[in-house]
């Protein structure tokens, strides 16, 4: 079957592309949804911030259980059962009428669970119908469409009632479950393999070096990011809202790239990159922080997250648990990323002892370009063979490119 370039063999079939697709992009749109809806509710921002914290601890617990339970049952069923829990929450939380924060902190709690009990075997099952080698683009395209629906959604939620928006939940989960059913896919070979525990997946080298360096990224990043809204916010104005509107869709776009060029160069090169520049930019907005330097760091920060986000989340913890189960790789993968949203709130009280916010910021260049010390060690998941004969294929391109310009050349003449 003739298929288009980007998806010629990402996946065996446009099927199992749109099965992964459908599946991924309604969890991830469902995510953005639910956290639409928690900064709707009119409450103070420290209790929304609570109410982020209370959804992402949920996530964090509910995704390492779930990585246990996929053992215990075939990874598909799981996904159905997932899917229904979303709808049945969603749903159940239309009949509130109690906003009080003990009720709203529960409802989120529940989201949280529902969210993240599937997530690992949502992403397990993205490794498992991908081949390695496009398994960024195809990760970077999941990603980028559903990053393109968070400014229209938020216009939509924001425009209607709490009930109106766990309705619009219930909906958008209904319609996922639906065309997963219809496409019905099936289970791959990779669920006879072993199980391995938690420690295990520890004690797999290569899972560490780059574990501690998207670690140290998501923590310094969510620190920095506490610290410029309260340093730095105030002195720019309305501007400074302005410009940081920018950043999500330049974050979008760069993971394109980083899909694209992590199947070209490799995934261990791109994260270097993105290490590097967002360490330069943190490095001169920490020394001289001014509207120049800002618009620099939004860019730089927008390219550099959009890559790591995409490399790390979808594609890098794919490619080290081969052939071992997944949903363990990516549970303790993504903690950090999830994880990173609690520390605003455990940041709250603390800020304003910070002395020094421009000298915060050179700490975290210099942190970020530590972190890139285990990379040095860590091995490319991407076989080395699969980034030759992509390099082979741009030459051989671009050499039938100039032959052909040649002999047009060369007939015109004669």
């Amino acid at each position: 079957m003739t298929q288009s370039r980007w998806l010629a063999v990402g996946v065996t079939s446009r099927k199992d592309f749109c099965v992964v697709f459908v599946l991924l992009f309604n969890a991830f749109t469902w995510l953005y949804m639910t956290l639409v809806v928690i900064e709707s509710i009119p409450q103070d921002s420290s209790v929304i911030l609570a109410f982020r914290t209370i959804f992402y601890v949920a996530t964090i617990g509910s995704s390492l259980s779930g990585s246990l339970f996929a053992e215990k049952i075939k990874r598909l069923s799981f996904l159905y059962i997932w899917m229904t829990l979303g709808i049945i929450s969603s749903f159940f939380l239309t009949f509130v009428y109690n906003l009080s924060v003990g009720y709203l902190s529960i409802m989120f709690l529940l989201l949280g669970i529902s969210f993240g009990l599937g997530m690992p075997s949502s992403l397990a099952f993205l490794a498992d119908y991908t081949q390695i080698e496009n398994r960024g683009r195809i990760s970077a395209l999941i990603f980028f469409s559903a990053n393109l629906t968070v400014v229209p959604v938020s216009i939509l939620l924001f425009n209607f009632n709490l009930v109106m928006n766990f309705l619009i939940l219930t909906a958008w989960r209904i319609l996922g479950l639906v065309f997963f059913i219809i496409w019905k896919p099936k289970e791959k070979d990779s669920q006879k393999i072993t199980q391995r525990s938690f420690a295990s997946v520890f004690h797999d080298r290569s899972f560490v070096l780059y574990f501690l360096p998207w670690l140290m990224f998501c923590l310094t990043d969510a620190v920095e990011k506490s610290l410029i809204g309260d340093y730095f916010g105030p002195s720019f104005g309305p501007d400074f809202s302005a410009i940081f509107l920018i950043e999500p869709i330049i974050a979008s776009f760069s993971m394109l790239i980083g899909g694209l060029l992590s199947d070209r160069i490799g995934r261990k090169r791109v994260v270097i990159y993105g290490f590097v520049s967002l360490g330069i930019a943190y490095a001169i907005i920490g020394m001289a922080p001014t509207i120049i330097t800002w618009y620099f760091y939004l860019v730089i920060d927008g390219i550099a997250a959009g890559i790591l986000w995409v490399t790390f989340m979808l594609i890098l913890w794919g490619d080290l648990s081969q052939p071992t189960n997944k949903e363990k790789y990516y549970a303790i993968g993504n903690f950090p990323l999830f994880a990173r949203n609690m520390i605003p709130l455990l940041l709250f009280s603390f800020v304003k002892f910070v002395p020094n916010a421009n000298a915060a910021f050179s700490f975290a260049s210099f942190f970020l370009f530590i972190a890139v010390l285990p990379l040095m060690y860590a091995p490319e998941t991407l076989p080395e063979k699969k980034i030759e004969i992509r390099r082979l294929k741009s030459y051989v391109e671009k050499a039938k490119k100039i032959t052909e310009k040649y002999t047009r050349k060369n007939g015109n003449q004669s």
